[in-house]
């Protein structure tokens, strides 16, 4: 697919401010610093159009990319460390549990897991979330290229074993 036109379009932390085209939406969860915005620029081949940073926390809201008038992908804000006030955490995990809960244009969800650390309990959570929304799903484990590539096979194993131990014969994660 050759992108033309990729677009910032809104931040959002209401169903008001989202956009209202109807387009489909593949969103984007992980824990802080997971790689969610750089994934994004890498899918358009751009650098800076999803805002990144080496401090986790950086993305505190909502952040629809148009993908030439196609559909969004759609930057959620990730879980875990964060240097946001418990109650900046509260109020972001309301819009955020809002948003996965009501949201019609949902197409898929694309949950990035950092290959180098063992799934948190945010991660089973979400995980565990994701497989109760019934919406279709891609688990990419994310930042291979920081371990040797002799190990990461190994690591990809370990991660759907510790993520998905009991319903590995069910449902078929696809790890990327």
């Amino acid at each position: 697919m050759i992108i033309k036109n990729p677009k910032f379009e809104i931040s959002a932390v209401s169903p008001k401010q989202y956009p209202k085209n109807n387009l489909p939406e593949i969103v984007l969860v992980g824990k802080s610093n997971v790689g969610k915005s750089s994934f994004v620029n890498t899918m358009i081949n751009r650098k800076k159009l999803a805002r990144t940073s080496s401090e986790p926390g950086k993305t505190r809201q909502i952040n629809f990319y148009n993908i030439d008038e196609t559909f969004y992908f759609v930057d959620l804000p990730g879980y875990g460390y964060s240097k946001m006030s418990k109650k900046e955490q509260e109020q972001v995990g309301k819009f955020i549990e809002e948003y996965l809960f009501n949201r019609k244009e949902i197409s898929l969800i694309i949950f990035l897991i950092d290959i180098r650390h063992s799934p948190t309990e945010n991660d089973k959570l979400m995980y565990n979330y994701i497989i109760s929304s019934g919406l279709p799903f891609i688990i990419l484990a994310n930042k291979a290229d920081k371990i040797a590539i002799t190990k990461v096979d190994n690591a990809v194993s370990d991660l759907q074993k510790q993520i998905n131990p009991i319903r590995r014969y069910y449902y078929s994660s696809i790890f990327i």
